[in-house]
C-alpha cells in the first residue's frame, strides 16, 4: 500500500508545478487582462482613496511654471482680497441702511397737521424759517456799553467770551476781540490774544471821542478772531449794535449770541509778513521786510507796483526810515529785504515802528496801499509781536499782520514833525 502511494504523491507535484508555470505564463503575457482586485470588505482599503486627492492637488501644482512659495502666495493674496471685498460690501450694506432710516427720521409727519389750506403744510411761520445750513455754534461775548456826555466819549467794555468755536487742530482757540465804529472807523482797538481757550476773560476797555449826533447814527462792532502767527487770522464771529437803539441812562451790560459776520464792509487791504530782531547788547534792531499778500489793487490793469517804507517813530516824532525796492505789477510781492537801526535799549521802550506799504506811480504821487504800527503804545496783535521780540532778544520772530487804512493808523499814532537830529541814520 506504501508503494503504491509514493508514484501517486510524485504525480500530484508535477501536477502543481505545471499548472504553476501556465499560471505565470498567461501573467506575463499582453493579450491577458489585468486581474480583478478582489473587492475590500473592510476598512484596510480607506488610505487608498484619502491619498488620491494630494496626489492630484501636487501634480496639479507641479504642472504651474512657478515655485511652490509664489504660487501660495498668490493664493494667499487672492483670499485677503476677497476678505477685503466682503467687508466693504458690508460696510456699504450698512451705510445705506442708515442713510434709509435717518432719510425716514427726517420725513415730515403731514398727518398731525391740522391746516385746511396746502400753504398751512408747506409754509411755515416765517419767524421760524432758517435760511440755509443749519446754525454754527460760534459762542457768545459779555460786553458793556457806557456814554460820557460830558466828555463826548463812548466806552466798550470786553468782559468775557463763552463757548467759542474751536478753529484749531486741538479743538480750542486763541481768541482775542477787535473792537470799531462805524461808518467811521477811524479807529480799531483790539485785546489781548488768550492761548488754547474757549472761554477767555478779557476785562478790557475802549474809549471812543463821539458826539452825542454822531451817536444815533453809529454802530460798534466787535469780532472775536482766532489767531495764528504765520496764516491768516480766522474769525470766530461778531456783534453789531445800533448805537441808536441804547438806552444811555445807565450802564449796559449783557451777553449775546455771536453772528456770522457781515461780508458787506470790510475793505481787505491785505496782509504782510516781516521778522523782529533786537540784541540789547548791540543796540540793533533788524526788521526783514519778506512779503505781502492780497494788496489792494491800485493801477488800471488790476495790479500795483509796490514797495513798503519803515519808519521809526520816537516819542511819537518822525525819527528814521527806510524802504524796499519796487515789485511792478504785482500784488503778491516777495522782498525778504533786512534793515538795521541802531536803537538803545532806553530808546526801544519809546520807540513804535510804522510799517506801510504803497503804490509807486512814475508820474503822480505815491498812493499809500495800507499800514501798521508796532511798539509799547500799540495793541492786539501789533503789541504781542513787539513783546515776543523784546522777550526773546537776539532772536527774529516773524509774523503776519493784517494791513490798517492810513487814516486808521495816522489818527491812533498821530505822529509829529521830524526830531531835529544832526547825525541822521537812514
Amino acid at each position: 500500500m506504501a508503494e503504491a502511494r509514493e508514484p501517486l504523491i510524485h504525480g500530484d507535484r508535477k501536477f502543481i508545478l505545471t499548472f504553476t508555470m501556465l499560471i505565470n505564463l498567461q501573467a506575463n503575457s499582453p493579450l491577458s487582462s489585468p486581474p480583478v482586485a478582489p473587492v475590500a470588505t473592510n476598512s484596510t482599503s480607506s488610505p487608498a482613496t484619502t491619498t488620491a486627492a494630494p496626489d492630484f492637488f501636487n501634480h496639479l501644482l507641479d504642472n504651474i511654471p512657478l515655485p511652490r512659495w509664489a504660487i501660495y502666495a498668490i493664493f494667499v493674496a487672492g483670499g485677503l482680497l476677497i476678505l477685503t471685498c466682503c467687508c466693504i460690501c458690508i460696510k456699504c450694506c450698512c451705510k445705506r441702511k442708515k442713510r434709509k432710516q435717518k432719510k425716514q427720521s427726517e420725513q415730515v409727519n403731514l398727518k398731525g397737521l391740522n391746516g385746511s389750506t396746502t400753504t398751512a403744510l408747506v409754509q411755515p411761520d416765517t419767524q421760524d424759517v432758517d435760511y440755509g445750513a443749519a446754525k454754527i455754534q460760534r459762542g457768545k461775548l459779555l460786553y458793556s456799553l457806557e456814554y460820557g456826555a460830558a466828555q463826548s466819549e463812548l466806552t466798550v467794555g470786553i468782559k468775557q467770551a463763552a463757548e467759542l468755536k474751536a478753529m484749531d487742530v486741538g479743538g480750542t482757540s486763541d481768541p482775542y476781540v477787535k473792537v470799531y465804529i462805524c461808518p467811521d472807523k477811524s479807529k480799531t482797538c483790539e485785546t489781548k490774544v488768550f492761548r488754547n481757550t474757549l472761554n477767555p476773560v478779557f476785562n478790557e476797555h475802549f474809549t471812543f471821542q463821539m458826539s452825542k449826533a454822531s451817536l444815533t447814527k453809529s454802530t460798534v462792532v466787535m469780532q472775536v478772531f482766532d489767531f495764528n502767527r504765520f496764516t491768516k487770522h480766522g474769525i470766530i464771529g461778531e456783534l453789531r449794535l445800533q448805537l441808536s437803539d441804547v438806552d444811555w441812562n445807565h450802564v449796559i451790560e449783557d451777553w449775546q449770541t455771536l453772528c456770522e459776520p457781515a461780508k458787506f464792509e470790510e475793505e481787505n487791504l491785505g496782509e504782510i509778513c516781516f521778522s523782529l530782531r533786537y540784541v540789547p547788547t548791540a543796540n540793533k534792531l533788524t526788521v526783514v521786510i519778506l512779503e505781502a499778500k492780497n494788496l489792494k489793487s491800485m493801477d488800471t490793469g488790476g495790479s500795483s507796483d509796490p514797495y513798503v517804507k519803515v519808519q521809526l517813530a520816537l516819542d511819537k516824532k518822525k525819527w528814521k526810515k527806510k524802504k524796499t525796492s519796487i515789485k511792478k505789477k504785482t500784488l503778491n510781492p516777495y522782498y525778504n529785504e533786512s534793515f538795521t537801526f541802531e536803537v538803545s535799549f532806553d530808546q526801544i521802550q519809546r520807540v513804535n515802528l510804522v510799517i506801510s506799504v504803497w503804490d509807486h506811480d512814475a508820474m503822480t504821487r505815491n498812493d499809500a496801499m495800507g499800514k501798521i504800527f508796532l511798539g509799547c503804545d500799540a495793541s492786539g496783535n501789533q503789541l504781542r509781536h513787539w513783546a515776543d521780540m523784546l522777550s526773546n532778544p537776539r532772536r527774529p520772530v516773524a509774523q503776519w499782520h493784517t494791513l490798517l487804512s492810513a487814516e486808521q493808523v495816522n489818527s491812533t499814532l498821530s505822529l509829529k514833525n521830524k526830531i531835529p537830529f544832526t547825525n541822521k541814520t537812514f
